[in-house]
């Protein structure tokens, strides 16, 4: 059985060539679809960068996490990878981008309700090798809930949830990072320390980072901000 490889080293660029949810197809020039500068237009998120995706309720935005992400592809126009389109790629190959390239919190976070915050975090740990349990505990610590570790997720605040989401987003190598609303539920002062983990964890993988936010956004300093 041959090993399964990928068409590029690195994701340099992530492209949105004339990209459309298959849902709003035929209001290309209607509401937020016509004010977007995202969906019908040919953009480029390059990498190192930061860019934040601002957007309203149901313009589309939890949507484009999913389409870059290869988790959805009920869109039209194309997506690519420096210069591959994504549609191309196997699903033996999606699986080693979303090891080694792409990271993705997604807004619902999907923890397992039953399974303890540091289970949640390892089960993606042990398949990337990411991170050693001390750093982990690290993690945990400057964000709060390192006396959580132990305990159930489903037992803990929606905002200690979404830090914990967050660290898990973290425990792998990537060339982006896509995080969907990640400080919805958290304070400024919890927000300044996710954006931190973050920055840092972009700046040790020569990654980029996308966000985005419908109001409480992650505070990101030299960030892109583009509307959705």
């Amino acid at each position: 059985m041959s090993k399964t490889t990928l068409p590029f080293g690195r994701i340099d660029s992530i492209t949105l060539d004339m990209a459309l949810p298959g849902v709003f197809a035929g209001q290309e020039k209607e509401g937020h679809v016509a004010l977007s500068e995202v969906w019908m237009h040919s953009l480029t998120f390059s990498r190192p960068g930061r860019y934040m995706i601002e957007a309203e309720s149901g313009a589309g935005k939890s949507s484009l996490c999913s389409f870059i992400y290869g988790n959805r592809s009920d869109y039209l126009g194309d997506i690519l990878f420096n210069d591959t389109n994504v549609r191309t790629l196997s699903i033996e190959q999606w699986c080693l981008v979303r090891l080694r390239h792409l990271a993705l919190l997604p807004q619902e976070m999907k923890l397992f309700a039953e399974l303890s915050v540091m289970e949640n975090i390892q089960i993606k740990n042990r398949l990337t090798g990411a991170c050693t349990t001390v750093q982990i505990m690290d993690m945990l610590e400057r964000l709060g809930v390192a006396e959580k570790a132990d305990q159930p997720a489903g037992r803990l605040s929606v905002g200690q949830q979404q830090r914990v989401a967050v660290i898990r987003a973290l425990c792998q190598p990537f060339d982006f990072i896509i995080l969907d609303e990640p400080v919805s539920h958290l304070d400024a002062t919890n927000n300044g320390r996710v954006a931190e983990l973050v920055t840092e964890a972009a700046a040790r993988n020569g990654g980029s980072i996308i966000t985005t936010s419908v109001g409480n956004p992650l505070v990101l300093d030299e960030a892109k901000h583009i509307r959705l």
